[in-house]
Order: C-alpha cells, then structure tokens, then sequence
C-alpha cells in the first residue's frame, strides 16, 4: 500500500540518498570544467533569462543533477516541490497529498505551478508536473525542459530500493509499470532536449550531459552540412556552406552534384545510452536517434515524435516495426518488409513527407522528383499520398522507373499507388538512367529556374541521395542489433557482422553510419547480383564500368551499376577530402573508371566485405530455405542469404538484411519452389503463393493494391532528357496549376 510517508520518504531520498548513491560511484569533474561551464553560460547570460527545466519520473535524479548543474553554473536552484508547493501550501507535499486525494492533488499541484515565476534559474519538477497541461505551458514559456530519461526498470529497482510500491496519480489496480509508462506520454509533450541516463550513470555526468543538451540546443549554427566535393579551403565561400537539416531535405542534391553529409559528423552514443534503449519499443528508439541527429531548431522533439508514430503507428501490419528473426545456426533475418510497400524502402518513405512537409516554406509548391529501379518508387507514392490534404495540394511527387527492368507486380504496385499528388512515369532504359536523368535536371540551373519563376515551383528529391532518407535506416540497424542484446542472443559489446544485398549503397552505408555511432557492427557484407561491380571495386579499389552492361536480374532492386551513395563513404574514408571525391567522381563520369589510394582501400576493407550471387544460386536458395523452414526469402534476401553463407567465419551472430516481402517477386519465388504453371495475372500468382500457407503470409498491402481497379494507366517515356523535362512540365500544369 501507498503511504504518504512514502511519498515524502521518495522526495528525501531524491534530494539526500540518491545524491549520495551517485557521487560514490565516481569521483567529482576537475573543477576546471566547472570554470568552462561558468564562463561559457555567463557570455551567454544563462541562454538569456531563461530556466533550465529538469523534467522525469520519480528517482530520476531531478533534485540532486540539479543541485549539481546549479553549482557549476552558479546560479539560483529552485525545487518545486520544496520552494513552490510547500510554500504555497505552507504544508508538506505529503500532507496535502493525504488532505486532498490524487486526482485533486495534481490539479492544486497545476495551479501552484501557474503561479510560478523566476528566470535564470535551475529548476526540478516534480515527476507528476508535466500531467497538468496549462502548468506546464506556463513554466515552458521562460525555460528549456530537459527530459531525464531514466529506463522503467531502472526506475522501479531505484523506487524499490526506497520502499516506494506507489506513486502519485497510481489506483489500487494499476501498477507501478504501468503508471510509470502511462506518464511517459505527458513527458514527451514538454521537452525540449532529452538526457539519456542508463542505470550506472552518476549524477555529475548526467548534469554535464545536461549542460551539453542546453548547449547544443542554443546552438544550431553547430550543426551544418557540407556537399562531398567541397575543399576544405573554399567551405565558408562555397554557395551550399552553412546548410541546416531543414535545408538539405528540401535541396537533396548540392549545387556542385556532390551529396550532403553533416560537417560535423553523426553524434556518437556511449554504450550506456545504447544499452539504456535495450528495453525501448522500436518507436522510442526511434525517437531518441534522431533527435541526436536532427537539430531541434529544425524540427522540435514534440514534432518529431508525432511524425514518428504517424508513420510507424498503423502503417506497419508487424507491432514490432523491424523485428529480427532467427533463421538458421548463427544466421538471423531483419524482417524490413512489413510495411504498407512491402520493402525497407518504406522506413525512411513514411517519415520523410512528413519531415519535407515540415521543412518547406509555406510560399512555393514542390515536385519531387525519384529514380527507382522498383521498390523506391512504391514507397515514394505511397508516403507522399499520406500527406494531409492542405500538404498535398503543394507537394507533389513523380516518379521514373525502367519500363522493362521491374518485376510486374513491382510495375503493377507503382501504377496503383498513383494519386492525385503522386505519379509514375515508365523510362525506356535501366535505372541508371532514370537516376543520371534526374541529377542532370537538378543541376540545370536554367530549367529549375524557369519552372521557380514560370510555375512557382521547386524541385526537390527523395531519393536515398537525399540525407533524411539515411537516418531512419540507421534506426533499424542500431535497433536490430539491441533485440539481439533482449532476446539473450548476445551481450552488449559483443560484435555482429551484417549482410546487405547492396545496389546504391544507401542500406550499407546506413549500417556503417550506426557502426560509427557505437552500435558494436564487426564487418559489412555487401552483397551483389550479377551486376557485381561493387564486389569487385571492394575487392580491388578500382570501380570499371567499362564494357558493362546492366544485367537484368531477379533481384532488380540491386540492379545498379553507379552506385550514388558510395561517394558520400569515400568521402569518409578520405577524411572529407571533397576535391579527391570530385576527381574519383569525374573520372568515373569521363574515363568509366577510378582506382582507389592504396591507403584508401586498407580502411574500406577494415569495415567491408564482398560477394556476389548467380541467378541459379539465388534460386537454389530460396528452395533449400523454404524446404528446410518452411519460411520464403525474396530474392534480394536470397542474394545475401548465399553471399553470408559464402563470406561469414562464424564467430559471431550474422544478421542478413531481409529488404523485401516476396510477393513483389512472386514469378521468380514461384520458379524457385518448382511451381510448374504460373499464371500471369499477379493478383492470381499471390493467391497461390497464400495457398501454400508459406512464412510469413502473403504481404496484405500488395494483395490490397492489385485487388484495386482503375489504376493501370501510366505515362511511358523514351529515354530522352527533354521529354522527361516535358513530362515534368505537364504535370506541374495539370496539378499545382489546376489547385491554384
């Protein structure tokens, strides 16, 4: 049973014992770093009149971390529930509580908070404040709130450590889990900044990460990005320096054809963070990396968590998002395919609408332009047509495909997914084409130009060359590799390798980005189909494309020959040399060729692997999997699937990156179960795959497309560059022209 005694046992025991608990397990910061603090807030008079707002659930610390951030700033420390409510009750906390009963106890907590004012100050809420709307609206008005965020269980150990089985706000019949993750909802209305403190974090680093959210949170100028064929000498003077975030989801594509990295790097998480996200929902993990990797000046934490469950709330038919699944021996699959597209595609195309949407002034209408060699396009339509109404009237988005190089059911989904804001164009070439085409007309100042001032309108991508279509993938590496850590499979620290069946470099490079963030990734295995040319450059340092020719294949996603996003790894390894970038780049465009540094390719072949898979071998493999599970591989994942078999040592877990259901490539799943007769019609082909009962079940959202009717037509172009420029044309006319 709950106590008042309790309640005030728990607010001791923050201010005193916790304190204690804390700074035991580490001795103090030099006082130096005090100095630096002081001195740092002082120019910047404590980031203006300001508070800093320390916000969390009961036992996060809130009263001791902000003694400690007090002291280091020397500035005034207010606790609310010692220097507002008691004050204003001119009672004790638990004696008001006992007076008045939880529900009533929150609302005179709300309007006690109301009545609060101070400004330069360090302020610690209590862990019931952020449930009373209007108080917290007050507070946040003149402060920066600060989420202490302190996983459940740590919580519940540190609560029972004190006696304390009940909180505020907590019935009889709920428990306390419950009600600590119920309050979780009302702290992630309010911050603004979120500190990650895992169970063995002492109170003194958590009050230097604390100053450092603040800092970073005042100082967005920080956190730039730069093109991957920018020299170091001409940054400040180039035309794309000093971009944000919000600027590079709406350009995509630099002024000089190089792609946007941050200047700074991707942020780095301690192996306490990654731990303290071990028992996170996908979601939440979510939330937490890309708030580290999207500056709250370009879209607020508040924000980014409503875009998050919009996308992955009710569009995914799997609750667990990416789940990761064991399929033979050390091998496991990352299911990236349950999605309403039905491929990984779909993780970055239901969120970046919603970011774009965000970002873009209200003043222009966008067209977005992709080049897809299948899955892309789907997902692209599909995200954008999810926009709400007023957004879609200014947003637009068009697709080009090769004609003859997708699979028909990935051609049949592209043409359902038409809408009123969103449409598919077939090409007659390959990919490479469709994807040369649309950087060309990027970089085409004259015709981007003309249809700005003409129509209005600006051009924008969403390919994978587009920054914000990389971070949503390193979620589901970084987040696969913590449910190995949940299901027991491996402890935190021990490596893993992955294997990803790699046509643009996107997916591959996303798992590079989460090895550097700290996620413990061994060796990336990139595996190719027949159009192996990536096998053999991370073989050899040198990228020839001379006297090849794209080879249409079963896995037509990874039917890829320039592979775009392999600039923004050189331009890592090459310690962001931009001007080595640019040479490589046009010798590629010029020559058909580059050699790699000797140097160069020691570190690519510190983090890469590579093989490659016949056609006959993917086959194979998706028969000998589903006779010996029962389950299916798609193609793509057949190809990785025979590529880890090849290349893994078997001295760790291997997680092979499954990038697609295989209903998109029912004729070729169809042939390599040995089904005799295959009927054309796709919906029919479905249907007798779904007869065999296979796992997992026939991809719902394919099955809903192909059941639609009215969908089948579609524009068709030949490979021309002013008929594409012409089909652009048309539709900026016959959309934003006809909402006007």
């Amino acid at each position: 049973m709950f106590h008042v005694v309790q309640y005030q046992h728990l607010r001791l025991i923050t201010q005193n014992t916790l304190s204690s608990m804390y700074l035991k397990l580490m001795p103090s910061r030099p006082v130096a770093f005090a100095q630096i603090w002081k001195s740092w807030f002082s120019s910047h008079s404590l980031v203006g009149n300001k508070n800093i707002i320390l916000m969390g659930p009961p036992g996060a610390g809130k009263t001791t971390i902000g003694r400690i951030v007090g002291q280091k700033l020397d500035c005034p420390v207010i606790d609310i529930d010692d220097d507002v409510l008691e004050t204003t009750w001119n009672m004790s906390v638990s004696e008001k509580l006992q007076d008045v009963g939880n529900e009533q106890f929150l609302e005179e907590e709300g309007k006690a908070l109301l009545e609060f004012s101070a400004s330069g100050s360090v302020v610690s809420l209590t862990g019931s404040n952020p449930m009373h709307a209007a108080g917290m609206q007050h507070v946040k008005k003149n402060g920066i709130v600060v989420y202490l965020d302190v996983p459940t269980t740590v919580i519940m150990g540190r609560l029972k450590s004190m006696k304390v089985d009940r909180i505020v706000g907590q019935s009889a019949s709920v428990s306390l889990k419950d009600i600590l993750q119920f309050r979780k909802q009302f702290y992630k209305r309010w911050y603004d900044v979120r500190v990650l403190c895992g169970e063995d974090i002492t109170a003194e680093v958590a009050a230097e990460k604390v100053l450092d959210a603040v800092k970073r949170y005042q100082n967005s100028e920080l956190e730039t990005f730069i093109s991957t064929r920018s020299s170091r000498s001409g940054r400040s003077m180039e035309k794309d320096s000093g971009k944000y975030f919000s600027d590079v989801v709406t350009q995509g594509l630099a002024s000089d054809g190089g792609l946007f990295v941050p200047e700074r790097g991707l942020p780095k998480f301690t192996a306490a963070e990654w731990q303290s996200l071990i028992e996170a929902t996908y979601v939440e993990r979510a939330q937490v990396i890309l708030e580290r990797c999207i500056h709250p000046a370009d879209i607020p934490a508040s924000k980014l968590a409503e875009i998050i469950e919009t996308a992955y709330g009710e569009n995914f038919a799997c609750s667990k998002i990416a789940p990761v699944r064991h399929l033979t021996g050390n091998q496991f699959l990352l299911e990236l395919f349950h999605g309403p597209t039905a491929s990984f595609k779909d993780f970055a195309l239901q969120i970046v609408p919603h970011m774009f949407a965000y970002c873009i002034p209200r003043s222009c209408n966008y067209l977005i332009l992709v080049a897809t060699s299948g899955d892309t396009g789907s997902a692209v339509l599909d995200g954008f047509s999810r926009l709400h109404d007023t957004d879609k009237q200014r947003i637009a988005v068009m697709i080009f495909f090769p004609e003859d190089g997708v699979s028909p059911i990935q051609k049949s989904q592209m043409i359902g997914c038409q809408k009123e804001n969103a449409w598919s164009v077939g090409v007659k070439s390959d990919f490479d084409f469709c994807q040369t085409a649309i950087k060309q007309i990027f970089t085409n100042s004259d015709y981007t130009g003309f249809l700005t001032v003409e129509y209005g309108t600006a051009l924008a991508a969403a390919n994978s060359i587009n920054w914000a279509r990389l971070l949503p993938q390193i979620v589901y590496h970084a987040s696969a590799y913590l449910d190995l850590v949940h299901q027991d499979v491996i402890s935190f620290g021990s490596p893993v390798d992955v294997c990803i069946p790699t046509g643009n470099f996107g997916n591959i490079l996303a798992a590079l980005y989460a090895k550097m963030m700290g996620i413990p990734i061994r060796k990336c295995i990139c595996a190719s189909n027949e159009n192996n040319v990536l096998t053999d450059f991370i073989r050899t340092g040198v990228y020839d494309l001379r006297g090849r020719k794209l080879v249409p294949t079963f896995s037509p996603a990874v039917d890829i020959l320039k592979s775009s996003n392999l600039e923004r790894y050189l331009h890592l390894i090459a310690n962001e040399d931009g001007q080595l970038v640019k040479q490589l780049h046009n010798q590629l465009e010029n020559q058909g060729h580059f050699q790699l540094q000797e140097d160069l390719l020691k570190k690519l072949q510190q983090d890469l692997v590579a093989g490659w898979c016949s056609e006959e071998d993917c086959l194979t493999a998706i028969h000998s999997v589903y006779s010996s599970t029962g389950y299916i591989l798609d193609t793509h994942t057949a190809v990785a699937k025979v590529v880890a078999d090849r290349l893994q040592d078997r001295t760790c877990p291997i997680i092979i990156s499954s990038t697609a259901h295989y209903s998109k490539f029912a004729p070729a799943i169809l042939r390599a179960l040995k089904i005799a007769e295959i009927n054309q019609n796709p919906l029919s082909q479905l249907r007798l795959l779904s007869s065999y009962s296979p796992l997992p079940p026939v991809h719902w959202g394919l099955l809903e497309t192909l059941k639609k009717k009215g969908n089948e037509d579609h524009q068709v172009c030949a490979a021309d560059m002013s008929m594409l420029m012409s089909a652009i044309e048309t539709l900026i006319q016959n959309h934003f022209m006809r909402v006007r």
